[in-house]
């Protein structure tokens, strides 16, 4: 996609992103056959939902209907909100992955995998988790220092935590009956 389209497809429908509160995280035009494929990436702190995509994807198909950005060529829209294996390019992007298992490429050479627990303008905070049982380590990343990230998947995060809490309220319960 040239930068002219691209930058005209981002005219047309950043607007109509923003007046959802969203952001505009990518736009791609890719040949598929004699069709082409115009694919919109959106986001938000709170993630999107699907009758949201929904929504935009009307609202974009009438403002491309009602310009000629696209040409006269067929195309097929996709309005979707970035996969979990996309890359943290942006401050926002990694603001919204606080709390989260990241992979860190480090400028320096090698590879961190942490918890990210907190974003401001200086870098980041992460703790690493400890070995064979250590505590964990915390450790500041300056943003120089990260040549990229992306959120690792962690299937069974929420279980462990689940049990952890409920161990914490039973031991809690057990206390109260005591005393």
């Amino acid at each position: 996609m040239s930068t002219t389209q691209s930058e005209r497809l981002r005219g047309l429908l950043e607007p109509l992103v923003g007046e959802r509160g969203l952001d505009l995280e990518e736009i791609t035009v890719t040949p598929a056959g004699k069709r082409r494929v115009l694919r919109v990436v959106v986001d938000s702190a709170d993630g999107v939902e699907l009758d949201l995509c929904a929504e935009l994807s009307r609202g974009f198909s009438q403002v491309l209907d009602d310009s000629d950005a696209m040409g006269g060529a067929p195309y097929v829209l996709e309005v979707t909100s970035p996969g979990v294996d996309r890359p943290l390019t942006e401050r926002r992007h990694y603001e919204r992955a606080v709390g989260r298992l990241v992979k860190a490429r480090l400028s320096e050479g090698g590879e961190l995998v942490a918890r990210l627990t907190a974003v401001d303008d200086d870098g980041l905070d992460v703790e690493v988790s400890g070995v064979k049982g250590r505590k964990p380590t915390h450790r500041r990343l300056a943003w120089d220092e990260v040549a990229g990230a992306r959120v690792e998947i962690e299937f069974n995060r929420k279980a462990a935590e689940q049990r952890a809490d409920d161990v914490s309220a039973a031991d809690h319960d057990e206390s109260q009956e005591e005393a």
